[in-house]
């Protein structure tokens, strides 16, 4: 018998005064299970963003008239569109860094859900944005496989989990200029497979300057994809 919704809180209220926990946004008691470490009222401040972005590379901008950036209009990137879901800052980018960083797996369900509001249709396959071994050995799991995972099981859209790797380590990026991330990721990702005439949805959790999805989505259409849209649950930057 499925418990209600009450349930859970009261289950978690529980756990939190056997386990303290607070929630990174507002310091408060957890009281979800499901958004754990984030309160209920925390993750529901997290809202999708409608503000005037490129049309490209989801860039925010201060104005409603432009409708693609300077960058992608001097340099186009491979990609075709960025979608995503919000900002990373407040709720959202706690919740990103708790899943990312902090190792809590679990958030990849409700952070999942946020994608597939996004996902935009007729895709060929699902391709997460790769770590490299060293990588992976490191953080113990690739948070944008996880994400990507939860969109095929609910598209039913193929997940190509090994359809890009990462051949080589590459340097962090935070703290790069836009051409010193380019530098840092040339040649570091490869195609695995072909991928002649499909349309391809790449997934990563936060897009910064586009690097790292313009070096993935290189190697996508050199490997003959027919399109690349990258989706994301979160755009750095501010409008």
């Amino acid at each position: 018998m499925r418990r209600p919704p009450e349930a859970f809180g009261l289950i978690a209220r529980l756990l939190n005064q056997i386990f303290p926990s607070r929630c990174p946004s507002c310091e408060g008691a957890t009281d979800s299970i499901r958004y754990a470490p984030l309160c209920r009222g925390c993750w529901g401040s997290i809202s999708r963003y409608a503000g005037p972005s490129c049309t490209v590379c989801g860039v925010p901008f201060t104005s409603t008239d432009a409708r693609i950036c300077s960058a992608c209009i001097l340099h186009p990137p491979p990609f075709s569109k960025t979608l995503s879901y919000g900002l990373y800052e407040s709720s959202l980018a706690d919740a990103i860094h708790a899943f990312k960083f902090k190792g809590i797996r679990r958030l990849h369900r409700p952070l999942g859900d946020l994608l597939l509001s996004l996902y935009p249709g007729g895709a060929d396959a699902l391709v997460p944005v790769p770590l490299s071994i060293e990588g992976l050995r490191q953080r113990g799991f690739n948070q944008s496989l996880l994400l990507a995972h939860h969109v095929s099981k609910k598209t039913g859209v193929a997940l190509e989990m090994d359809g890009l790797v990462k051949v080589r380590d590459t340097h962090p990026q935070i703290g790069l200029s836009a051409k010193e991330r380019a530098a840092n990721l040339r040649g570091a990702f490869r195609a695995a497979r072909d991928f002649r005439g499909e349309r391809v949805v790449l997934v990563d959790d936060v897009m910064t300057t586009g690097a790292t999805a313009a070096a993935c989505a290189r190697q996508l259409l050199k490997a003959g994809a027919a399109d690349v849209v990258v989706l994301t649950l979160a755009r750095a930057g501010s409008p």
